[in-house]
């Protein structure tokens, strides 16, 4: 698994996904994901604060958690709710703004994981603000170190 690649997929407009193969189980990927504590442990886009994040151990659908941000800059602080929740395989969370963090998870074997990772802002309630600050790119990129991050852990 070291030499693994960041692939995009095509998940249709407004929706930007990458997707790497990773040497681990999916409840152990799904562990880390379904935890928001441990998020700063998967943040490949440098914008999550060194502050405590409120929330449940382990999500489930409909719970919310709070983190914080940073971005431009400005230091913030989010809530988002957990909109889809299937042990092991997929977890997505909605941000206040509308835009969903989805997490799709398939163990391909024994010990092999293929992971999904989506920004969609589809159904975001200011999509086009969301363009004009360059955020589909930035969530690329943001997206894309995560996963190479979890290929490398997962080597």
């Amino acid at each position: 698994m070291t030499n693994a690649t960041v692939t995009t997929v095509d998940s249709g407009p407004r929706r930007i996904t990458r997707r790497v193969t990773v040497g681990a189980a999916a409840a152990e990927v799904f562990a880390l994901v379904a935890d928001p504590h441990r998020h700063p442990e998967l943040d490949g886009s440098g914008t999550l604060r060194d502050i405590p994040v409120t929330g449940p151990v382990l999500l489930s659908k409909g719970a919310r958690f709070s983190v914080g941000m940073k971005q431009f800059g400005f230091p913030y602080k989010i809530t988002s709710t957990v909109t889809e929740f299937d042990s092991d395989r997929l977890i997505e969370w909605r941000h206040p703004l509308g835009h969903r963090w989805r997490w799709e998870l398939n163990q391909i074997a024994p010990g092999t994981t293929e992971i999904t990772e989506t920004f969609d802002y589809a159904g975001a309630r200011a999509p086009k603000i969301l363009e004009i600050f360059k955020q589909p790119q930035t969530n690329a990129t943001g997206i894309t170190r995560t996963l190479q991050a979890l290929a490398a852990r997962y080597a």
